[in-house]
């Protein structure tokens, strides 16, 4: 195992990601080599680190006299085109198996996605669920419905209580490893403290039981709500521990159905867990190994202005926006909704550049690795695939968030005006992304109405949105 300096700065990512990270991988190598296994552990500061996977396979290959490696295949393509070198340059046989910490193997995916037009998430779940017999009563869904999304709208009203997040306290190896990011990567994004993230296998599942104990109850009708200075909400924050492999999926998955089973959590909750697990982690897995490397260049609005300053420091008038990239800065963390309909909405909306997006959210979210980033971002929140992945744009104006959130009632602008010095600036984007894009959206049927609306609008009207639209983005 080894901590290398490519793999921390091939984008400048968070400090407290490579914390988490580094942190569990010492932590992981301290307990095979209590359980008897040996390892070759080198630490980024070490003088002989040759700062890469291959330079410091090369070194060990050298040390003891290795004649084959076996590798489970990475989760980012980039990694994966560098492993199938090895074999030549290094001159050892590589063995490189399937990563097993996913329930649908990439062939079983691509058998699912050939012949199809279009692939669409709900149809691959209700397969997956058939396929492992999840939440399901014979052929039929539990409850007779497959999804409860309907359900799991709900606003942030009256008194909620919101129970912490799991915490740990801090080991001597994450004291260190602290010490060590201080000193290496003083110039990347993100706050270290408080750090308090599972760094072992046995933190990751107490962090997993305190989720279904105390929040999934709430999980499905809170799914989307956004409230200030509640980071945390009634999600599960496993997202970290899942992707690189202190938690498995299917764990997961059982430990919210048998709180199902024992009326500790409702079929709603239980079931918007288990897809966002089941249906998205697993389809979007598939989909990027399906596109991949040209999916990287994906730009269908052909989209070029530059990421504001604000994705970093926060400073913008937008309060939404603000909450958002603070608590990114301080967490490495957002929920999918913040992630989804504020930051992404915005990027959406005001054009920005899909490699300048995709860079920031691999960077700024500690569970982010290109697998599950790149159709997130590229597919989901920018269309910049054009349709491969979500049906229609995620694009929304202000009312959604105002309706999702309490954000709107501290900001600088007004909800209530649509165009103006103190609307809302997503009230007049919204309508402005349709109109410069409405020549590659028009056919889209899903947008015929929101379309005629906007051909009803006056000509001043229409004016209107378009100078406010382009004095507010000039000024970005």
């Amino acid at each position: 195992m080894c901590e290398v300096m490519r793999e921390a700065t091939y984008v400048k990512h968070h400090k407290k990601k490579i914390v988490f990270l580094f942190s569990a991988m010492r932590h992981f190598a301290q307990e095979l080599k209590q359980n008897g296994h040996q390892v070759v552990y080198t630490q980024l500061d070490d003088p002989n680190n040759a700062g890469s996977f291959k330079g410091e396979l090369k070194r060990q290959i050298k040390e003891h006299n290795i004649d084959k490696i076996v590798v489970t295949q990475p989760g980012e393509h980039r990694v994966l085109e560098d492993m199938q070198s090895w074999q030549d340059d290094l001159g050892v046989a590589v063995d490189i198996l399937d990563d097993d910490r996913f329930l649908c193997t990439l062939e079983r995916f691509e058998k699912w996605a050939k012949g199809r037009k279009q692939l669409r998430m709900e149809l691959f779940y209700r397969e997956m669920r058939k396929e492992h017999n999840i939440l399901m009563n014979g052929d039929e869904p539990e409850g007779g419905k497959w999804n409860y999304d309907a359900e799991n709208r709900k606003p942030p009203e009256g008194d909620l209580f919101i129970p912490q997040t799991y915490q740990t306290p801090k080991s001597d190896i994450t004291q260190q490893v602290i010490q060590l990011v201080e000193d290496k990567f003083a110039d990347h994004f993100g706050d270290i403290e408080p750090f308090f993230f599972a760094v072992t296998r046995a933190q990751a599942l107490e962090a997993l039981e305190k989720f279904i104990q105390q929040r999934l109850e709430n999980f499905g009708d809170f799914q989307d709500a956004m409230v200030e200075g509640q980071p945390w909400m009634y999600h599960a924050h496993i997202s970290f521990y899942i992707n690189c492999g202190l938690l498995n999926p299917k764990e997961c998955i059982d430990a919210a159905i048998k709180a199902y089973q024992q009326n500790k959590a409702p079929l709603n909750a239980v079931e918007g867990f288990v897809r966002q697990i089941l249906g998205w982690r697993e389809y979007v897995r598939g989909i990027y190994w399906l596109k991949m490397p040209e999916y990287t260049q994906q730009n269908f609005f052909n989209a070029q202005r530059p990421l504001p300053q604000f994705y970093w420091d926060g400073n913008t008038k937008m309060n939404c926006l603000k909450q958002c990239v603070t608590e990114t800065k301080q967490n490495a963390y957002a929920h999918h909704i913040q992630r989804l309909m504020v930051l992404g909405n915005f990027a959406l909306l005001a054009g920005l550049n899909p490699k300048e997006v995709n860079e920031w959210y691999l960077l700024v979210y500690a569970d982010a690795y290109e697998w599950v980033e790149l159709p997130n971002v590229s597919g989901m929140i920018l269309f910049a695939d054009g349709g491969y992945l979500a049906s229609k744009p995620y694009a929304a104006g202000g009312n959604y968030i105002n309706k999702m959130s309490n954000y709107c009632q501290n900001c600088q602008y007004n909800i209530k005006d649509k165009t103006g010095a103190k609307a809302c600036p997503f009230n007049y984007l919204y309508w402005d992304f349709l109109a410069r894009n409405q020549e590659k959206l028009k056919s889209n049927h899903r947008l015929g109405m929101i379309y005629n609306t906007y051909n009803r609008m006056s000509d001043d009207k229409k004016q209107t949105i378009q100078t406010d639209s382009q004095k507010f983005l000039d000024c970005l």
